[in-house]
This record gives C-alpha cells, sequence and structure tokens, in this order.
C-alpha cells in the first residue's frame, strides 16, 4: 500500500482533470474515475464513419490556465498541443442574412459596429472598457478564490455594486449599443455557459474582453487532444485512470469523506473525495440524506437550472468551403425564443444555432473530401416533459431545414453519418440533474457564495470541482474550480 495520502476523482471531465493534475503536484496519489469508457465528461469524443466529433466545448479561450498544470508537471503544453488562433472568433449571421464579424482586432470591429449602427461606435468603446474593468476583477481577482466565507463575499460586494453586477447582461449592454443586432451580438454569450442572457449577472460581459486578451483558439484533432494530454499528465506523475467506474456511493463516517463504493460493491478508502459530477447530482444521488444538512432534496428542487442543449453530429460527403469554423446562426427571435427556453420550457418551432465547422481549420477531423459539424440549439431542460424520445427526430429536421435555408444548401444530400445528443442523454449519459447542460445557472444568487462550495458545507473532506460549483460552467470556470483546490484542500503531509 502506498504511503501516500491518497485523493479519489469521481469524473474525469475538465474540472477532474485539472484536479488530479493540482492534486498529484503537491504529493498526491490519485485515482480518476470515470463511468464512461473513455474520459472527457463534457468533453468526450465520437467517432465513426471516419469522422471525429467533440461532443461538448469546441473553444479554448484562456490557454494560460492549461499551461499552468502543464508547468506543475515540468513540461511544456506547446510540447502535446497544438492551438491554433482562431480570429475572427466567430461569425454572427442575423436572421435577415446580415453578417457579423467578431475580432480581437478593435478597429477592425468598430468598422463592424459602424457598418451596423455608425451610432454605436462610441458605446462600443465604452463597453469594451466595461468588459476589461469586470474581467479584473471577476475573473482575473475572483474566478479562483474559494467563496465558502460569507466574508469573501462581503468583501467583494462593493466591486459588485461599482461594476453594476447586479444587472443583467442583456440590461448592461443595451445601455452602451442602441441598435437591437449590436444589443444580441455582445449579450449572446451567457447562453454558452447556461445562463439567460436576460438573468445572468453582468458580470458575464467580462467574456468580451477575455476574447480579445487571450484569443479563441482551437486544438488540432479536437478538444478530445486536450483531454489526452490531460491524461498523459496525470499518468506521467503516477496518477491512475479508470474507465468504467461509475460511483455510487460517496462514503461517510463521523461527518467525513471516506472514499466511494462503486456499482458492483467495490469500495475504495482514500483521505479525501474530489467530485466532479454535477454538483447536484453529487448532493442528490452520491450522498446519503442522513449526511446532508445544507443542501437537501427541497433546497436542490428550488434551484434554477440551466437550459439544456439539443446537439446534432453530421458529416458531409462534400466540403463548404464558404462556411467559416465558428458560426451562430441566429432565428427571427431573441428574447421571445429565450422566454420559451427558461421561463415557459416550451419546445420551440424556430431555434437559434451555433455550427461549429472544425475541418475549416483541422480537415483530418474528417475522411478527403468530406465535412464534420456540430451543430447546437439550446432547449429547455428536463423538467418541462418532452420526451426526446419522440421529439428527436422531428425536432433534428427542423434544423437541418433551416440549415439548409440559410449556410449549407443541398446537406440533406451530401450527409453520411449523423449522431444526436438530447437533454436525456445528459441526464442519463452525464448524469446532470433535470438534463441541464450546465448544471445551476448562473444568476446573482446562484453565484459565487450561492453556489454549491468547492468545500462542501456538508461533509468535511468532500471537495467539488466543475460547472456547479464556483466560478461555473465553460471550460476557463472549471479549470479554475481546480485551481481553488489549492487554497481549500490541505497538504498531503497533513495526513502523514
Amino acid at each position: 500500500m502506498s504511503t501516500k495520502a491518497q485523493a479519489l476523482v469521481i469524473g474525469a471531465g475538465f474540472g477532474g482533470l485539472a484536479a488530479a493534475v493540482r492534486l498529484l503536484a503537491r504529493g498526491y496519489g490519485v485515482t480518476v474515475l470515470e463511468r464512461l469508457d473513455a474520459p472527457g465528461g463534457r468533453a468526450y469524443v465520437y467517432r465513426q464513419d471516419g469522422f471525429t466529433f467533440d461532443a461538448g466545448p469546441t473553444i479554448i479561450t484562456a490557454p494560460y490556465l492549461l499551461e499552468e498544470l502543464w508547468a506543475l508537471c515540468g513540461r511544456r503544453m506547446a510540447d502535446d498541443l497544438d492551438l491554433r488562433r482562431i480570429d475572427p472568433f466567430y461569425r454572427i449571421r442575423f436572421d435577415d442574412g446580415e453578417v457579423f464579424s467578431a475580432t480581437a482586432d478593435l478597429a477592425a470591429m468598430r468598422a463592424e459596429v459602424a457598418r451596423i449602427a455608425p451610432g454605436d461606435v462610441d458605446g462600443f468603446n465604452r463597453y469594451i472598457a466595461a468588459s476589461e474593468a469586470i474581467y479584473d476583477v471577476a475573473f482575473k481577482k475572483l474566478a479562483h478564490v474559494p467563496f465558502h466565507r460569507l466574508s469573501t463575499l462581503v468583501g467583494a460586494a462593493p466591486d459588485l455594486m461599482r461594476l453594476k453586477g447586479y444587472r443583467t447582461v442583456y440590461s448592461l449592454v443595451s445601455d452602451y449599443f442602441q441598435n437591437e443586432k449590436l444589443r444580441v451580438a455582445f449579450s449572446f454569450h451567457p447562453l454558452l455557459i447556461g445562463g439567460n442572457p436576460f438573468s445572468t449577472t453582468s458580470y458575464y460581459c467580462l467574456i468580451a474582453h477575455l476574447e480579445r486578451l487571450h484569443g479563441v483558439h482551437y486544438a488540432m484533432g479536437g478538444t478530445g487532444a486536450v483531454v489526452a494530454g490531460l491524461v498523459k499528465l496525470i499518468e506521467g506523475q503516477g496518477g491512475v485512470l479508470r474507465l468504467s467506474a461509475d460511483v455510487e456511493d460517496i462514503t461517510v463516517e463521523g461527518g467525513r469523506a471516506t472514499g466511494v463504493r462503486l456499482a458492483g460493491g467495490e469500495i475504495l478508502r482514500a483521505d479525501i473525495v474530489v467530485s466532479n459530477a454535477d454538483s447536484a447530482w453529487t448532493y442528490s444521488r452520491l450522498l446519503a440524506k442522513q449526511a446532508r444538512h445544507r443542501w437537501s432534496d427541497a433546497r436542490l428542487r428550488r434551484l434554477h437550472y440551466s437550459m439544456s442543449l439539443f446537439v446534432w453530429y453530421f458529416g458531409t460527403n462534400k466540403r463548404y468551403e464558404d462556411v467559416y469554423h465558428h458560426m451562430m446562426v441566429l432565428g427571427p427571435r431573441y428574447r421571445g425564443l429565450l422566454d420559451n427556453i427558461f421561463h415557459d420550457k416550451t419546445l420551440s418551432g424556430d431555434c437559434s444555432l451555433y455550427l461549429h465547422r472544425p475541418t475549416a481549420t483541422d480537415p483530418a477531423m474528417a475522411p478527403p473530401g468530406c465535412d464534420a459539424f456540430y451543430v447546437l440549439s439550446p432547449v429547455p431542460h428536463l423538467a418541462n416533459g418532452i420526451d426526446w424520445a419522440v421529439q428527436a427526430e422531428p425536432y433534428r429536421a427542423m434544423i437541418q431545414r433551416r440549415l439548409e435555408d440559410t449556410v449549407l444548401p443541398g446537406l440533406g444530400e451530401a450527409i453520411v453519418t449523423s449522431r444526436v445528443l438530447t437533454p436525456q442523454d445528459f441526464q442519463d449519459r452525464l448524469r446532470s440533474v433535470n438534463g441541464a447542460a450546465f448544471s445551476i445557472e448562473p444568476r446573482l444568487f446562484q453565484s459565487a457564495w450561492f453556489r454549491p462550495h468547492n468545500v462542501s458545507e456538508d461533509v468535511r473532506n468532500l471537495f467539488l470541482v466543475g460547472a456547479g460549483t464556483h466560478p461555473g460552467a465553460g471550460v476557463p470556470g472549471v479549470i479554475s474550480s481546480a485551481k481553488v483546490l489549492d487554497q481549500v484542500v490541505p497538504d498531503a503531509a497533513a495526513f502523514a
């Protein structure tokens, strides 16, 4: 038996893998337990018919967070990963066919704004300055700070008020832009981390500066190449990754986490347990009721969960050279569609889409002469009662028609491979409560101190990382949640 302090990490998503790297660097023996047959979690990789599809995240917006993990292992990220900067970041196609290109070049952005609404150029300049000020506090200063103490929230309150964090993203954006297209272009970003721009705290306006400062990157080989690189780091430092290891319970003795029980009955002991499972799933399914007092079932039911996603992966036997790497294909409605998704929880007859064409940059993701695509549509989570076994194909067909009418003419005749991911899959496959694609919705009073903490409030020596804890969803967020562990997890020597 090893004399090292032992850590068990539940889940091999980005948060769990980053946590494992950090714990190994601090002297722990680490075993990562993943219930699927491959690592990645939401960043799983599907391979079929010669095509490679990233299941979830498609961009890297803060590569320095990954570089830190490689440096902890005495390595250079560039030796294992080939990150390519994508600029423009993405193109937004409005329903009337007009296209807006978002880029790191401020002069080019001013020209784009002026082309659509000359009167909003000054507002754009002021918005960029506001976004930078929010970034400096909400991300640079607070993203890796633990919020399990109320005093941390109190200390952050003056900045919250000064930067108008109590406002919503759309509300704050509307102070700077009068044109509705530009309001949409600069406010949609919360949807990328599960939030409604009309209810998400305006702190997420930081994304505009994050994109410009650090760039939008694509990993050659897909996001799965980043996952493979992190696994290589873990195994190179002596860590263990166990696949098809389904955790059924976190074992607790005397109010302290002591390990886990796997499906089939195997008990694994540890000094600390880190859960990268959905935080609501961790508390409702992995911990016995008697072990919980703060995160009761009743409290978990009262939470607002993020929307879910319908994702269609498909390959074509031709290339669509006019389609950009990242595209937003917007529908005729903005607020109305979001009301349907977040409030009414009804499935609409129209949609707004994120279209990813990785083969624009990385042709190896498809057979020669072919294109690989991933199209994502925000939809309500499972609390709406939609039967996706019935609705999946009609909804996919609706998306296909929309793409054929806008950016992919003749798509139906070109498709040679296809698969879908529905809200039911987020619940059944990824163990996300209500099939929420991004766990808990990032509203003001579900952020920072108000989210499930990185340090469990209910069980000692249990720690949380991932989308459902601080700072929140998105690749930079979940990697930062693992960085929080450096401040809250005891040194391995404490268990000697």
